[in-house]
């Protein structure tokens, strides 16, 4: 079982428009809502490789019941965790050429009791769980340790984890030394509080992040594919050249497919192989679509592992 959480979870409003530009008129080709969060998105990859999964995510206020109606087409299980106050909608515009612009409110206050809640519902389900993928921003007033909280709570019940948040929850969260951390390129610039341009600062980057205390960090630096520190190595995992569509959500999707991978006891260059096919196959799909498993594995077949020296 792999267990997936989003404290910080939404309705995402997504738009689909004939371009983006400034000071000058487009037209919407078509709107839609889904229920979001990068857990969920984790979930959705997981369940439609044929992994077992089970997500879970707070909701609260009317927009929760939306919510939650949206989450019933999702296939796998859930737990919810209600809260009080109003969970938040994120609106993501797409135009044709693949650009896209995404504008996240940053969500509802939780209280304490509520975080214990939430800290129950993880706890229970971790004498069934494999792997704990710990996913996305956290909401205001949480405090900054919680992620570090439940990745030593995983530790106890021999559980793996994977962290992908960002800002003080990633920082504080390595504290707890996670198998896994999957920050973007500009998470790990925030992270690291420095600009990385080059190959060498990826390769650079990937090595400190994992002395913070990641067991294996994956660099995701977009269409330049991953950079990976782990296995006892450092690689560079490059996708081919595509045409991409939509990349929102790609990130979700190679943290997850790497989670798959390895719980299916690949390598660990195949299971880095695995997860830059899937982000790159579902940057290649409209809106917040992901690939499946046949078209990922169309992918998988041009994606290259390098070993760094």
């Amino acid at each position: 079982m792999i267990v997936t959480l989003t404290i910080n979870p939404a309705i995402d409003h997504n738009v689909t428009a004939d371009r983006l530009v400034f000071e000058d008129r487009a037209y919407i080709l078509a709107t839609s809502d889904s229920a979001g969060g990068r857990g969920i998105n984790a979930s959705r990859l997981i369940h439609s490789f044929g992994g077992k999964t089970l997500a879970i995510v707070t909701s609260g206020g009317t927009s929760g019941h939306r919510f939650e109606e949206l989450l019933k087409t999702c296939g796998f299980p859930l737990e919810v965790v209600r809260v009080e106050r109003e969970m938040r909608t994120n609106l993501t515009i797409s135009d044709k050429h693949g650009l896209t612009v995404k504008l996240n409110e940053v969500g509802p206050t939780i209280g304490e009791k509520e975080l214990a809640q939430v800290e129950k519902a993880v706890q229970n389900r971790l004498s069934k769980a494999e792997w704990l993928m710990i996913c996305g921003s956290m909401p205001p007033g949480v405090n900054t340790h919680f992620y570090k909280k439940l990745i030593e709570l995983a530790h106890k019940k021999k559980v793996n984890t994977l962290l992908d948040s960002d800002g003080d929850a990633l920082l504080h969260g390595l504290e707890g030394r996670p198998a896994v951390v999957a920050p973007n390129q500009q998470e790990a610039e925030r992270l690291l509080n420095r600009a990385l341009i080059t190959r060498q600062h990826f390769f650079e980057a990937a090595e400190r992040i994992s002395a913070m205390g990641a067991q294996t960090v994956l660099l995701s630096l977009g269409s330049r594919g991953v950079v990976a520190k782990g296995g006892g190595g450092l690689y560079e995992a490059i996708p081919p050249r595509i045409d991409a569509v939509c990349p929102i959500g790609s990130g979700d999707a190679m943290a997850a497919a790497f989670v798959w991978a390895t719980a299916k006891n690949k390598t660990f260059t195949d299971a880095v192989r695995w997860s830059v096919a899937a982000g790159t196959a579902s940057a290649m799909r409209p809106g917040l679509e992901f690939a499946n498993l046949e078209q990922t594995k169309d992918v998988y077949k041009n994606v290259e592992v390098r070993t760094i020296s």
